[in-house]
């Protein structure tokens, strides 16, 4: 299937690694220029550079921090130098994290809103713009699944996450009659260098078998009882950012193997 997607440009943050990774490749084999936002530069780089070599695209990597707001207007700047603005934008960035509400301070509270919320809310207002004159565009939100089925241990990201998904909702209402498609994706086990490196250390000391551990989450939370590769959301993501799906507005897709338990 063609997904019409060459010559496009894709602005994707969190792209050096694990998700946002798998997606920049995807993009750039169906011939989409890449802007590329993380924060480890050199990381990055390779990343870019590699992503160029193999798919014959321009992949600029920006060095940023989309949680501020002096980051998102490093990469928005960077995208029109470059490109003269965006086609697609593929809001990523985002991390887990470990607390109770009783105990979590407030800058811990503001630091995830910033990253999860804010990050969007500004990539929005800079980008949108740009997508208006080039016609239109899709924008996709990576949510979580614990965005409307909470896990215990991480109430902020759960609440962000969810703040998240809203805001997508309502950003599509605004600019659909600008030809601008928003969507959110909430993904459920994804086996990112994260999840192996948190079960490396949670078996460190009980054998190493981090590979059974994982099984065993997979087998509580997921009926397809396996994670899914970066690769297979990937496939998902570009396609919902095509022209292929042009009737998607609005909606919450959930790639969670069943793990979902409402209808």
């Amino acid at each position: 299937m063609d997904l019409k997607l060459r010559g496009k440009v894709a602005v994707l943050t969190g792209a050096s690694v694990g998700i946002g990774l798998a997606v920049a490749n995807a993009f750039a084999a169906e011939g989409v220029s890449l802007v590329l936002a993380a924060r480890q530069r050199e990381r990055l780089d390779a990343a870019a550079s590699d992503i160029a070599a193999r798919h014959g695209v321009q992949a600029l990597p920006v060095a940023c921090d989309v949680a501020s707001a002096e980051g998102v207007a490093q990469l928005v700047h960077a995208t029109v130098a470059q490109f003269g603005g965006a086609d697609i934008l593929f809001n990523n960035a985002g991390t887990g994290s470990n607390e109770t509400i009783m105990e979590a301070p407030d800058d811990k509270w503001q630091a995830y809103w910033d990253l999860h919320v804010m990050a969007a809310v500004r990539l929005a207002r800079g980008l949108v713009p740009l997508m208006k004159q080039r016609g239109g565009g899709a924008i996709l939100h990576n949510a979580s699944i614990c965005a409307v089925q909470p896990l215990g241990y991480e109430p902020v990201y759960n609440v962000t996450k969810a703040a998240l998904m809203m805001f997508s909702k309502n950003l599509a209402n605004e600019v659909v009659k600008d030809n601008i498609r928003v969507n959110t994706i909430n993904p459920g086990l994804v086996l990112t260098p994260d999840w192996i490196k948190t079960a490396r250390q949670l078996t460190q000391d009980s054998g190493g078998d981090w590979e059974g551990h994982l099984q065993q989450v997979a087998d509580e939370f997921a009926p397809i009882r396996r994670f899914a590769s970066p690769e297979e959301l990937a496939d998902f993501i570009v396609f919902l950012c095509s022209d292929r799906a042009s009737y998607s507005v609005g909606s919450t897709y959930f790639v969670d193997g069943g793990m979902l338990r409402t209808v």
